[in-house]
């Protein structure tokens, strides 16, 4: 799919089709906060961007061709979960559909942390605890392909970003395109085809967004509570620069229309 130039505010163009968030957060203050943060970032205008909440109510028919292009947020669920809840299977389920229709169509997608198990399983590959992270600040470095990547135009080599997630990817999945990598999660992001994307960072996280959304989960099983005012001194004092962002405008910018 061609890329379409857009300028300052171009994404509120009443010609550019909507966008669709996908979220499973099961907390309202969290999904909220989170369709605001990749809202700004994005700088689509409200109206641009659509919000469906798949753990409060089943996915509709979703017809590709009336969106630019598809947005996965995180998630409190877990791929390797060993038991499921009746709603986390559901989700699983109707998202793996999905997942499986935008692959197969090579549609705009960009999955952050949650989306990488759902393209990765597509895939057959390995989604385990191995490479889980902390919540913290990381270093992300892109490869020579992501250098030449759309969605990582203005990044530079490396950049630092938020992460915080149980389990990753065991290594890039059959016939993905390895775009950035870490330390402690060596696949950080990856594109499957021309058009679709996944993240193992958080892209649409600021520090006011991390720091939030810990005192949200404090007790979700990603960090000790106790630890919560040391995490958000770290999140302030962190070398993520706001750069990170980019990845969620240049998608907007490459797939409008």
């Amino acid at each position: 799919m061609p890329a379409r130039p857009l300028g300052p505010g171009a994404a509120n163009l009443s010609g550019v089709k909507p966008f669709l968030l996908l979220a499973t957060r099961d907390h309202d203050e969290a999904a909220a906060a989170e369709y605001r943060s990749v809202l700004r970032h994005t700088g689509l205008s409200a109206d641009k961007l659509h919000h469906h909440r798949v753990e409060s109510q089943p996915l509709p028919p979703i017809d590709l061709d009336d969106y630019s292009g598809v947005l996965l947020g995180g998630s409190s669920f877990n791929i390797s979960d060993a038991q499921k809840t009746a709603v986390q299977q559901r989700v699983e389920a109707e998202l793996g559909d999905l997942v499986d229709k935008i692959v197969d169509a090579d549609f705009p997608f960009l999955g952050m942390c949650y989306g990488v198990g759902t393209v990765t399983t597509h895939l057959g590959g390995v989604v385990d605890r191995r490479f889980g992270e902390p919540v913290g600040a990381t270093e992300i470095t892109v490869t020579p392909e992501g250098a030449e990547d759309p969605l990582l135009a203005g990044l530079g080599t490396s950049f630092h970003a938020f992460v915080g997630h149980k389990e990753a990817c065991n290594g890039t999945p059959p016939n993905a395109t390895l775009l950035a990598t870490g330390t402690e999660c060596p696949v950080q992001m990856y594109r499957v085809g021309s058009n679709v994307y996944v993240t193992q960072y958080h892209p649409e996280l600021d520090a006011d967004d991390l720091a939030a959304r810990m005192r949200i989960y404090q007790h979700a099983g990603y960090f000790d509570p106790a630890e919560l005012d040391d995490l958000i001194t770290m999140a302030y004092s962190s070398e993520v620069s706001g750069v990170q962002h980019a990845v969620l405008r240049n998608f907007v910018q490459h797939y409008a229309g």
